[in-house]
């Protein structure tokens, strides 16, 4: 039966929720209008009696504690920019302007000088030192200062990746306080915020990315994002098909494609309402604005409880993993603009359960035509991703549905769970340096400079199958946990073939695939050590080509990173090996044959062929 679509999208109790809601933002607006025109000494006054009420309400020792790391905590609270935090640590950055297809400028930081190294030419062509490139990107309402405003450097995501040498660039969306100025609009119009998660995948990612290939002259680099930061990526990657050739590898951290919803029932009541009245709520410029003020007037202790509080109110997050000193230090960098559309095309999503382009097509508050049927919001091709995906999200994470989002892609990626971790843990938790760091490092190692084609053409005409989730096992099913086949947990090997039309040789792939890589996405523990293994020709056992040479988890000889090109073949050199996991995948190649027969002759012919080039 149809209905009217405005009056009969809610229940009565989600009208008076979210007619409280709208009243508690109309307040909000009012208070702030009227603090604009209040004295410093007024603000001042605010601002003392709210510490002498904390102060009086907390326990002596709390204040003790609080004595104890004031220094750090307020340094790195009052930084001003992301220049004056990574100083506070020692560490030298730069920044770098770029300007997308539209007009927007939007501020790159870059972390690539360990400390004491400033003067060492990086990835500058001919002559500097080469690094593999990581880029990182922040989550919704937020920037790059999200990634290093916290209060000890092992726990600082980018400082270690800088101390494991890598180069290190973190991105800005428009709107924030990197990026808040365009060619074309100003702030202070409409125009310059009409910008939702389309945009950011059209332009924001890959004009970011396409920048950092040029000026560190590299063909590829691997991404991490957090949040907003992974939807993104999965939106970019989705509808810029070349662009997965120039992702090594992309590690999501507390990935968000399409939340289940959220835990307080105002807010819930507006996500389902019509996008016209949040705006309606919060203007059609940039949203939540008023933070900076309350943060001005507020002492800090009571403005980290006010923001505990309204996470509580809204995810249900305790923030019990992140210390009340990374609280103070972190919390007044949180925050950062975006504009109202960004949030409603989120709305949108969770409403609809759906990753989804923003749809401007609403309808009319009285219509009822069944339009679905009619029209159709454009969906993300997630499933075309080629690019490899890492996962690491958290078991208390109310925004991560895991079982939805892996769904929505491709077959190869993996996924790990970090127990009892929320949304923010990823970036502040007390134990996020032993529990999240190590999933980062070995998938940064297993993958990095790698090509992810499936098959890649060697110079002797041997192919090697080069698909690296099934080698990579740090984030594979659990063995122990699941029903398998007795075929699959005897650890039998999975045998494919394909014939080379180079020199008419037939090659096997030999995929030594482990029984959790065959069951699916489940959790396990990381190895202890990633060991590559190499298969020689030579070397075979029950009719499958089995490796009895086995190196450490180091690079062998040869180019660690090479080119790509458009096609799917590459002239790395047999000498160049790839790294590899126990259990990983193998080369096995086996006799030429012609027609389906095995010819004798060209094996013999191959045979001389490989050892004339041994001898050279």
């Amino acid at each position: 039966m149809a209905r009217a679509p405005f009056i009969g999208r809610l229940y009565w109790r989600e009208y008076i929720a979210l007619f409280a809601s709208l009243i508690f933002v109309f307040l909000e607006g009012f208070i702030r209008v009227i603090t604009l025109g209040l004295p410093q000494p007024i603000i001042r006054f605010c601002y003392n009696r709210s510490r002498n009420l904390f102060n009086l309400l907390s326990s002596s020792q709390g204040r003790q504690a609080r004595s104890k790391q004031r220094t750090i905590v307020s340094s790195v609270a009052n930084a001003s920019d992301f220049v004056d935090l990574c100083s506070l640590f020692g560490y030298y950055a730069e920044e770098h302007v770029v300007q997308t297809g539209d007009g927007y400028l939007l501020g790159l930081h870059r972390l690539g000088w360990k400390k004491g190294q400033e003067g060492l030419r990086v990835n500058t062509g001919e002559g500097s030192t080469l690094k593999p490139v990581v880029y990182m990107h922040h989550g919704l309402l937020m920037n790059s200062e999200v990634w290093i405003c916290l209060t000890e450097t092992e726990r600082c995501l980018p400082f270690m990746l800088v101390e494991k040498g890598y180069d290190v660039w973190l991105g800005n969306n428009r709107g924030n306080k990197y990026s808040k100025k365009s060619t074309r609009s100003s702030p202070a119009s409409n125009a310059f915020w009409d910008f939702s998660i389309d945009q950011f995948a059209f332009h924001d990612i890959p004009d970011s990315i396409e920048y950092v290939l040029a000026t560190t002259s590299q063909s590829s680099l691997s991404y991490i994002g957090f949040s907003q930061g992974t939807a993104q990526a999965f939106a970019t990657l989705s509808i810029h098909p070349n662009f997965n050739d120039k992702l090594d590898v992309f590690i999501a951290l507390a990935p968000a494609m399409s939340p289940a919803g959220l835990h307080n029932s105002v807010v819930d009541a507006l996500i389902k309402a019509s996008p016209d009245v949040l705006f309606l709520a919060f203007g059609r410029r940039s949203i939540l604005s008023s933070v900076t003020m309350w943060q001005a007037i507020l002492y800090p202790p009571v403005f980290v409880r006010l923001i505990d509080m309204s996470l509580g109110f809204l995810f249900n997050w305790t923030g019990k993993n992140i210390s009340t000193h990374q609280k103070l230090a972190a919390y007044p960098h949180l925050y950062s603009f975006t504009s109202t559309k960004s949030v409603v095309h989120w709305f949108q999503i969770i409403r609809n359960k759906c990753f989804q382009m923003y749809d401007d097509d609403t309808q009319a508050p009285l219509s009822l035509g069944a339009t679905e049927r009619y029209y159709k919001v454009t969906k993300f091709p997630t499933r075309n991703i080629k690019t490899p995906i890492v996962l690491v999200y958290g078991g208390s994470d109310s925004l991560v549905d895991i079982a939805v989002m892996l769904k929505e892609l491709p077959r190869h990626t993996v996924a790990k769970e970090i127990p009892h971790f929320e949304h923010l843990d990823f970036l502040w938790a007390e134990h996020v340096d032993t529990l999240v760091f190590p999933q980062v490092f070995d998938a940064l190692e297993a993958y990095a400079g790698r090509d992810h084609q499936q098959q890649k053409y060697l110079t002797n005409g041997r192919i090697i199958d080069t698909e690296p989730w099934r080698s990579y096992q740090g984030f594979s099913g659990d063995e122990s946990s699941s029903p398998m086949p007795a075929e699959i947990s005897e650890g039998k090997t999975r045998v494919e073939r394909s014939s080379a039309s180079r020199a008419g040789a037939s090659v096997e792939l030999v995929h030594h695939t482990s029984p959790a890589q065959l069951v699916g996405r489940r959790e396990a523990t990381t190895p202890a050590s990633l060991s590559p293994s190499i298969l020689r020709s030579d070397q075979k056992q029950d009719g499958v080509q089995k490796s009895k040479q086995r190196w450490s988890g180091s690079w062998l000889k040869g180019d660690r990173r090479h080119r790509r090109s458009g096609s799917t073949s590459s002239s790395r050199s047999t000498d160049s090996l790839v790294k590899f996991s126990e259990g990983g995948i193998s080369i096995g190649v086996g006799k030429p044959m012609i027609g389906g027969i095995n010819s004798p002759d060209l094996a013999q012919k191959d045979q001389i062929q490989n050892s004339n080039r041994r001898k050279s």
